[in-house]
């Protein structure tokens, strides 16, 4: 045999071996990804196809299964499985216990429906670090197939919104309890991941906002911290219309506070009011005290230590909120630190529970009055419906009307636009949740304000709004807002408009998010936002300190001017 066919044999075995040590290391590399699976990743994964089956397997939707029961059931069987293939075999056993499905003949033609999709997210039934070829088609088969008709979950209210229906509140839960702690992350992220209209928006992404979370309802060190841990998820939403508060809630930010409202400008709580006159006495605190710090910490590291637990669509709510955690402390007396006529002070002043106070309304008795110059002022928080005749024909006069939306309206939007509006407008659409293909939106033309062919009011209409106009405030605003000859004057709204959702959580709890989307007609969004502003004025230390109401009195100069 010749040196080059030895060679030739040489060289052909060496390529055999290297061809089989890379089959080997390809194999291995495939294995050792596969066993990479975490807890977090077992339990994200089952999260998503728990809630994809319970809104599209036709058999769960229709109330077949106790869905509930289901997940306890397939919890301990993930717990053990190493690695995708035999986790993905846990779900296909599991999908194929829940009965057959039916060929969808309806679930194709949707050309007649205007959808928003920036809410629709089923990318990660392709995902092959989780889930294997064969489960992935059988998701989508489901979806492709999903069910139509009445749902036994969900339901829509008239207006739109969704409607959460049949789920077991668990009143007697232990929080020990690991199963309903993790129901209860997962029931809540299903539900916003479907029906928010507004996830798309939260500043931390849905999907890692479950992945930060379970961890957090896993391992929680006590009972207050598996109730901040729900908190501390619902906050995520970023959502004014979003709450959460138990007995363990209050205990975590402490029972006791000051006696003082407060507002938080520029980075310091300016004292407005009181919850009561009397103990503010007792420790000489005073309208325009300017409280920098509180238990010898600055008043914005406060605000900002207790943010993730402070609901609100925009800091500027969320700052109106912090009412009930900045000043709150587990002792009856805390040191503070405060500016009064430009000087520094410091003492230890007492706290008080909740019940010591006697809350008072803080929409003023008087609904409507005539300001100097001429000029009309009607408070929308005391104004009624029956109310809108006889103040309107009093104030026909006037150079102009302030309306004050800084509070709660009573529903009058529509019988006020008649008067400072010469025609019907459009002034909102909305988008609503489409329960036959859970996660997509459908746009929808909303009612029209203004019913006369003449302006009945033809002097200038302002209205004034701030963090405190929220929901119907801001819908009325936009109402108001289609008027002939209307200025907005004021600071960001709270950004929270639409339809309030409820929901119950394990223990007896509930809380809540806006359950339907509203734009402007050309779909400018208003949640998170707020208002359209033609004037922003926003509050000063200065201003406030020497009782001045800014924005009133911006108003007033526009009007004069």
């Amino acid at each position: 045999m010749g040196v080059g066919a030895s060679t030739q044999i040489i060289d052909t075995n060496y390529m055999r071996k290297t061809i089989l040590l890379l089959i080997i290391i390809r194999c291995t590399i495939g294995l050792s990804a596969q066993h990479t699976l975490t807890e977090t990743d077992k339990l994200i994964s089952t999260a998503k196809i728990w809630g994809f089956l319970k809104y599209y397997h036709p058999q769960v939707s229709k109330g077949q299964h106790n869905w509930d029961e289901e997940l306890f059931n397939i919890l301990p069987k993930i717990k053990h499985c190493d690695n995708r293939d035999q986790l993905s075999q846990i779900y296909i056993e599991w999908i194929n216990s829940l009965g057959t499905i039916e060929k969808c003949k309806t679930c194709i033609d949707n050309s007649n429906l205007d959808y928003f999709n920036k809410n629709f997210n089923l990318e990660w039934i392709e995902n092959r670090n989780f889930f294997t070829k064969e489960l992935s088609e059988k998701l989508r088969f489901i979806e492709s197939n999903r069910h139509q008709g009445e749902k036994y979950y969900v339901a829509l209210f008239n207006e739109g919104n969704v409607n959460i229906l049949n789920e077991s509140e668990y009143i007697d839960f232990e929080w020990q309890n690991e199963h309903l702690r993790l129901l209860t992350l997962f029931r809540y992220w299903n539900i916003i991941e479907y029906f928010f209209p507004y996830k798309y928006q939260t500043d931390t992404n849905w999907d890692v906002v479950l992945k930060n979370m379970i961890p957090r309802f896993l391992y929680p060190k006590d009972e207050i911290d598996f109730h901040l841990a729900i908190l501390e998820l619902i906050v995520s939403i970023d959502d004014s219309h979003a709450y959460f508060s138990t007995r363990y809630t209050y205990a975590s930010f402490g029972f006791y506070l000051l006696p003082i409202k407060f507002k938080l400008v520029d980075d310091k709580a300016i004292i407005t009011g009181f919850n009561n006159e009397t103990l503010a006495k007792v420790d000489d605190l005073r309208i325009s005290d300017v409280i920098t710090s509180v238990g010898k910490q600055e008043v914005d590291t406060l605000f900002r230590k207790q943010e993730k637990f402070t609901s609100g669509s925009n800091i500027s709510r969320k700052k109106a909120n912090s009412k009930y955690t900045i000043f709150n402390g587990s002792s009856d007396s805390v040191e503070i630190e405060f500016i009064r006529n430009d000087k520094i002070y410091s003492k230890t002043v007492k706290r008080y529970t909740a019940m010591s106070f006697n809350y008072d309304s803080d929409s003023e008795s008087v609904k409507y009055k005539i300001l100097d110059n001429n000029i009309g002022y009607v408070n929308m928080g005391a104004l009624r419906v029956e109310d809108v005749p006889s103040v309107m024909e009093n104030l026909k006069d006037t150079r102009a009307i302030i309306f004050d939306i800084r509070n709660y309206p009573n529903g009058t939007l529509y019988s006020i636009v008649n008067y400072i509006s010469s025609k019907k407008n459009n002034f909102y659409k909305i988008i609503y949740p489409d329960l036959n293909y859970p996660g997509k939106f459908i746009w929808k033309d909303g009612r029209q304000c203004g019913e006369n062919e003449e302006l009945k009011y033809s002097g200038k209409v302002v209205l004034l709004v701030n963090e405190e106009t929220q929901s119907h405030a801001e819908f009325s605003t936009m109402c108001l807002q289609t008027g002939d000859n209307v200025t907005t004057i004021g600071s960001q709204t709270s950004g929270a408009d639409g339809n309030v959702s409820r929901i119950k959580i394990a223990g007896g709890h509930k809380t809540a998010f806006s359950g339907i989307g509203i734009f402007y007609p050309d779909k400018t969004e208003t949640q998170r936002i707020g208002v359209k502003i033609d004037i922003e004025i926003k509050p000063t230390i200065g201003g406030i300190s020497k009782g001045k109401d800014e924005v009133l009195e911006r108003a007033i100069e526009y009007i004069n001017n």
